[in-house]
């Protein structure tokens, strides 16, 4: 695990982003852990956050040209995003993001910020069912861009409603990287270096075994 991995995971705990105990999920299993990036609240959290994506993005080796964030969530965290890309690395990124209802006055349209335009990188916190990604695909691709990646704080690694998990399935079915600041498995290495932790890890370990893939 990377050292701004293990910062990252602490930041979370922090702001009680990621939280331990029992909580439904809108799949309706019970997860011994939350995860809630609604949290990250102030402009320092946001300025934080954005550097860790690009970290992540940089060291994920992705191609892309401009950045693309799915309202409502998406929106804060493009922004965060070329931030702090431009503050990791110098690199002056475009980004764009979505409206909800199209705009029938003024410039109008269904996206503000960059034009979209060839390969697009698109962010978002988590990946659930998906239903995210596919829509931006289809915004990017209406624009005549091309999507290559999707960018996330937290990868479950659980399945779906198959054998695969939901960054998988996106792979697969989209043609897609994803690229992850963390993973189930960087919890897992992390919680195992905190003896205080013993009993999250214990119970994160048995959701692992019987959901995970």
């Amino acid at each position: 695990m990377e050292a701004y991995q293990k910062e990252f995971i602490e930041f979370a705990l922090e702001r009680e982003v990621l939280r331990f105990g029992e909580f439904t999920l809108k799949s309706g299993r019970l997860s011994p852990y939350f995860f809630n990036t609604g949290r990250f609240d102030t402009g320092e959290c946001l300025a934080k956050l954005g550097r860790y994506y690009a970290q992540a993005i940089i060291d994920s080796g992705v191609e892309y040209d401009m950045l693309f964030g799915p309202a409502y969530k998406g929106i804060p965290l493009v922004a965060a995003i070329a931030i702090g890309i431009n503050s990791v690395s110098g690199r002056d990124v475009p980004y764009c993001f979505n409206r909800k209802e199209a705009k029938d006055h003024g410039e109008g349209g269904m996206t503000v910020g960059a034009k979209l335009h060839g390969k697009v990188l698109i962010v978002d916190d988590v990946v659930s069912a998906g239903t995210s990604a596919r829509e931006s695909v289809e915004i990017i691709k209406a624009a005549g861009a091309v999507p290559s990646g999707i960018a996330i704080s937290l990868d479950r690694e659980e399945r779906g409603t198959g054998e695969t998990s939901a960054t998988q399935e996106i792979q697969s079915s989209m043609g897609l990287a994803v690229v992850k600041i963390v993973g189930l498995n960087e919890l897992v290495s992390f919680l195992e270096g905190d003896a205080s932790r013993s009993e999250s890890l214990d119970a994160i370990r048995r959701y692992k075994d019987e959901y995970g893939v």
